[in-house]
């Protein structure tokens, strides 16, 4: 008998930590550029806007959407990018660091948003950012605003 509660205890234990992390992976960004403009945001539920707060797609349990709603990528469990054909077009480390297909280091995403190129210089920040936010902020860096191209 008190093996069975202990265990219904666990059990509840675990739907209760499920809960708080699924709560946490909800993002609500203001992404900035390098001089501090805000330039567009990710709304809590994934929707990813522009500057002037139109819709242009949506980061959602890993798949990346155009403003159509289309599958233009997704981020795997193991942080690699893939583009809608499924080929991998980069990968951001659990550190934040970010990687292109070719495995070169392209940038950072720092614990605090910071996001920096290659030579590590500053190139804007997600405000609000976490480390449970840093597959959507990734997904928003390689798929609407490459940072290769900043």
């Amino acid at each position: 008998m008190q093996r069975s509660v202990a265990m219904a205890i666990c059990a509840l234990l675990l739907a209760a930590l499920a809960g708080v992390a699924h709560a946490q992976s909800a993002c609500d960004l203001t992404v900035r550029n390098g001089s501090g403009s805000s330039v567009g945001r990710i709304d809590s539920d994934g929707t990813i806007r522009n500057s002037s707060g139109s819709s242009v797609g949506k980061f959602d349990s890993g798949t990346v959407r155009n403003s159509s709603g289309s599958s233009i990528g997704r981020v795997d469990s193991d942080g690699t990018l893939r583009n809608s054909s499924g080929s991998s077009i980069g990968k951001v480390e659990s550190d934040g660091t970010l990687r292109n297909s070719s495995g070169s280091s392209i940038g950072r995403i720092d614990s605090d948003g910071t996001v920096r190129n290659s030579s590590g210089s500053s190139r804007g920040r997600f405000d609000g950012y976490d480390s449970s936010c840093k597959e959507c902020a990734a997904a928003y860096l390689f798929f609407f605003t490459p940072l290769h191209h900043q």
